[in-house]
C-alpha cells in the first residue's frame, strides 16, 4: 500500500464513530479518538490530526463524511 493510500485509510479509520457533517475545525479535531494528538504513520512519513488540520480552509467547511476529509488532507499534504 502506498504512502498517500495508507495515511487515507487511517484518516478514515480515526472518523470511523465521527457525526458529519462535520462544521467547524473545532468539531473535526474532536471527532478523531485522541483530538489534535491523533497520530497518522506510514513509513517515514508521521503527521498528527492538529498538523493535518493546518492544510485546511474555512470554505472546506462543512464536511459530509470522512471520505471528503481524506481526500482533501492527503492531497494538500503532497502524499
Amino acid at each position: 500500500m502506498s504512502v498517500k493510500a495508507d495515511i487515507h485509510s487511517q484518516i478514515l479509520g480515526g472518523l470511523a464513530n465521527a457525526t458529519f457533517p462535520i462544521k467547524t475545525p473545532e468539531e473535526l479535531l474532536a471527532a478523531f479518538p485522541a483530538g489534535a494528538d491523533t497520530k497518522c504513520k506510514s513509513g517515514d512519513c508521521e503527521v498528527t490530526a492538529g498538523e493535518a488540520g493546518k492544510l485546511l480552509k474555512p470554505e472546506d467547511f462543512p464536511f459530509k463524511n470522512a471520505k471528503q476529509i481524506a481526500d482533501i488532507l492527503v492531497e494538500r499534504a503532497g502524499l
